[in-house]
This record gives C-alpha cells, sequence and structure tokens, in this order.
C-alpha cells in the first residue's frame, strides 16, 4: 500500500494521502455501514442567518447573539432595559458556550426582529 504523509509546521502528521483502491479496499474491510451516521432532520435545519450577522460573529469572535445584538446596534445595557433584565444577564445569553431558554430567545428575537431559531448554531 503507498501513501503520502502531509505534516503541519511542526512536523507531526496530519494526513495520509493513499492510492483510491487502497482506500476502496479500506472501506470494504471496515465492513457496511461504516462512515454511515444516523441523523434525524430537525425542524430548524434550514434555518439561515444573514451574511451581515455572521460576518460580525467572525469578524469580531463573538457569539451568535452578541452578533444579532451588535447587528441591531443595541448595547448589552439597551437590551437589558428594554427587557427587564441586568446587563449581567444579557452577558450571560451571549457567551459562547450559552443556550438561551426558548422563552428569552423568544423575546430576544422579537427585540432583534428575526426567529427565534436564528438565535441557535
Amino acid at each position: 500500500m503507498s501513501k503520502q504523509y502531509i505534516y503541519d509546521g511542526l512536523g507531526n502528521i496530519q494526513f495520509v494521502v493513499l492510492p483510491v483502491t487502497d482506500y476502496e479496499q479500506l472501506l470494504a474491510a471496515a465492513g457496511p455501514g461504516w462512515g454511515n451516521l444516523d441523523y434525524a432532520a430537525a425542524a430548524d435545519d434550514n434555518e439561515t442567518v444573514p451574511q451581515e450577522v455572521v460576518s460580525i460573529m467572525v469578524d469580531q469572535d463573538v457569539s451568535l447573539q452578541a452578533a444579532w445584538r451588535i447587528h441591531r446596534g443595541l448595547s448589552q445595557y439597551e437590551v437589558a432595559e428594554k427587557l427587564g433584565t441586568t446587563q449581567s444577564a444579557v452577558s450571560q445569553w451571549e457567551r459562547a458556550d450559552s443556550k438561551p431558554q426558548r422563552k428569552t430567545r423568544e423575546r430576544l428575537a422579537r427585540l432583534y426582529a428575526c426567529r427565534p431559531e436564528q438565535l441557535l448554531l
């Protein structure tokens, strides 16, 4: 079996390039179903987010909730005031690992003029 290695900048092997026939033999040896993942489509799988919001996420390295807020020209304090909560709560919702509750997403969506599903990654 001939193969070629691709290394990272530190000299660690990252990938292997091999002939298609060798790859197909490996797949056949792995057995049926290898590489097939069970997936059940969710209702919001086709949800989109405007390019402007995605650009803010990438360029400013912020969460989706923060990107929507910035896109709408609001500060965390203004969001908190409009929703009757604290700036600290808004900050928590905007953490990268945060997934605000549905009711919170609905309130944010009304404020940001988007759909609640657009506030999820």
